[in-house]
């Protein structure tokens, strides 16, 4: 395929994560074209970015040689690329489709097999980082599937991201994205469970958050989502108890199918749905510590 047509792109899903991609891609000088199931959120990221905004899955595909996609679940993928008005079908012989999402391995095996009958390529290739990660083009790509696919869109992930890594046939793209969550997820739980011990200890609670940051436990993501656990009201939300609860559920299942054995995540995952019962599903994560403080 030509460079200039693996140079255009489609973004299937233009929320916090797809957006902030496309402003990037834009940047760097990519035509995109953007689908989004609400409309009003395509248009506006296409008023802020100069992207041209697509009726249907299908219409995106159709416009571009890679397609990234950005959803919230297995469900609103498999929605996404099926049927006459799908991304599938709109597909171009040898297009990559870049499946971002967080989803479970089988899904994107089965995808891939659709996409495969198109003469094109998915690759599963979620990611690690926040928007502001997105913003400053320093994702990590976890990528599962035909290493010579991947070697064709490096252009397109180049202003995403800071590391791509290969791990290996498709579905362990999504895999390690599993993997990875249940760390970060275990590390926010674990960090709003310490916050609150060191508050009802009397301790201030940015005094507490400076320690941390400053210690042993001080990840990236520690440091990274210091004004949201400071200041919980005052910031943006970047990903959303519910989404947490979701991912939590996916690590359970492959789990159980490899016989890992899980007993964080478990706990994780309890706590993550008494969160969302308790009406915090649309919190950001940071906000497992203030359900816990009102506990």
């Amino acid at each position: 395929m030509a460079t200039d047509v693996i140079q255009s792109v489609a973004v299937v899903g233009t929320g916090r994560m797809g957006g902030a991609m496309v402003a990037r891609l834009r940047g760097a000088g990519h035509p995109v074209v953007v689908f989004n199931r609400t409309t009003e959120r395509a248009d506006d990221v296409a008023a802020l970015t100069g992207a041209t905004v697509a009726a249907t899955p299908r219409e995106a595909a159709e416009a571009a040689g890679v397609v990234i996609v950005s959803l919230a679940d297995d469900a609103a993928v498999t929605a996404a690329y099926a049927g006459s008005d799908g991304l599938v079908a709109g597909l171009r012989p040898g297009a990559v489709v870049l499946e971002s999402s967080t989803v479970a391995p089988h899904t994107v095996r089965a995808l891939g097999s659709d996409v495969a009958a198109r003469g094109a390529t998915l690759l599963d290739a979620p990611v690690s980082g926040s928007v502001p990660v997105v913003q400053r083009g320093e994702l990590t790509f976890m990528v599962g599937g035909d290493p010579d696919a991947l070697d064709r869109v490096r252009p397109v992930l180049a202003p995403l991201a800071a590391e791509v890594f290969h791990v290996g046939a498709p579905g362990t793209g999504a895999a390690m994205k599993l993997a990875v969550n249940a760390v970060v997820l275990g590390l926010n739980q674990a960090l709003s469970e310490s916050l609150v011990l060191a508050e009802r200890a009397g301790i201030d609670r940015a005094d507490a958050y400076k320690v941390f940051a400053a210690s042993a436990v001080a990840a990236p993501y520690v440091r990274y989502k210091r004004e949201a656990f400071e200041r919980p009201d005052d910031t943006p939300v970047a990903f959303m108890i519910d989404l947490v609860a979701k991912d939590l559920t996916l690590i359970a299942a492959l789990a159980a199918e490899t016989g890992a054995r899980m007993d964080q995540a478990a706990a994780n995952l309890r706590l993550a749905q008494e969160a969302v019962d308790a009406g915090y599903g649309t919190r950001d994560i940071s906000a497992v510590a203030a359900y816990l403080r009102g506990l």
